[in-house]
């Protein structure tokens, strides 16, 4: 995987309001090596560069974003985790007491157009190199829809020096993804003289700086319990998401109702 270069901002290391783009960016591709299977300390050692054993052993260190913030604390590279979480970017998800996180769709969005832009520098740069004879199992078992998102950028280049590199992809992996590389492929060969458009692909979309810094505000549910809307505050949208909860269901009202039930009593006990 090519690496990114970047520049530690070493003045002002304490917590902004929000977070630059480019944070954002590396604190998702520090978090990819790690979805479903760790939580935030990991994902925070990662951007400190920590010499951890554990991490060590499972090769975190070879992640683009690793030493990202090795001039900040521990602490403060967390609470930039939090911010991400709290933003929408990350959600945690329990496996019985364990907090894992997960990429909001809105973070694997960013995350799979960064990853699919780097899969193809580092094409570019093999074929550049005259390089064509490449071992392309570490393709194989990625998650399908970012797959076909790279695919179809290849295809968008009307590059046909990639075909050699796809032939030696389309030798390993499975049926689907053979196919998609076939129809990208003819594509190549026929100079791109029609747009293709290959079905199952992540969304290709311009990721604007909007999507980076949406302003948070609360948000109008509806109550399943009584259909009244309730206002969902930003303050309690926080302990929520840091929680890793779904957004709630009942209003107050019908929320400590339910509690009082499952206490054991409702108010018709003190008529």
């Amino acid at each position: 995987m090519a690496t990114m270069n970047h520049k530690n901002k070493q003045s002002k290391p304490e917590m902004a309001a929000s977070l630059r783009e480019e944070e954002i960016r590396y604190i998702l591709h520090a978090a990819d090596s790690l979805i479903g299977s760790a939580g935030r300390n990991m994902l925070a050692k990662i951007l400190k560069g920590s010499r951890d054993k554990k991490l060590l052993e499972l090769e975190l260190n070879t992640n683009v974003a690793y030493g990202y913030y090795s001039y900040l604390t521990l602490e403060q590279i967390t609470e930039r985790v939090d911010w991400m979480i709290k933003n929408d970017f990350l959600e945690l998800q329990y496996n019985r007491d364990m907090p894992l996180l997960i990429f909001t769709e809105k973070g694997w969005l960013i995350q799979c157009d960064q990853l699919t832009d780097l899969l193809l520098h580092q094409w570019r740069q093999w074929i550049e190199a005259g390089i064509s004879d490449m071992d392309m199992t570490y393709l194989k078992d990625r998650n399908r829809g970012m797959i076909l998102l790279f695919l179809q950028k290849v295809a968008d280049t009307s590059d046909e020096r990639f075909i050699p590199l796809l032939k030696q992809w389309q030798l390993v992996d499975y049926q689907k993804v053979k196919k998609a590389i076939r129809e990208v492929i003819a594509h190549l060969q026929n100079k791109g003289e029609s747009r293709l458009a290959l079905e199952g692909a992540a969304p290709q979309v311009g990721i604007t700086s909007d999507l980076f810094h949406q302003p948070r505000e609360a948000e109008r549910l509806k109550c399943w319990e009584c259909g009244k809307r309730f206002e969902w505050k930003i303050e309690e949208q926080d302990v929520f998401r840091m929680r890793g909860w779904d957004p709630p269901k009942r209003c107050s009202s019908c929320r400590e109702e339910r509690r009082r039930q499952i206490e054991g009593f409702t108010w018709n006990d003190f008529d």
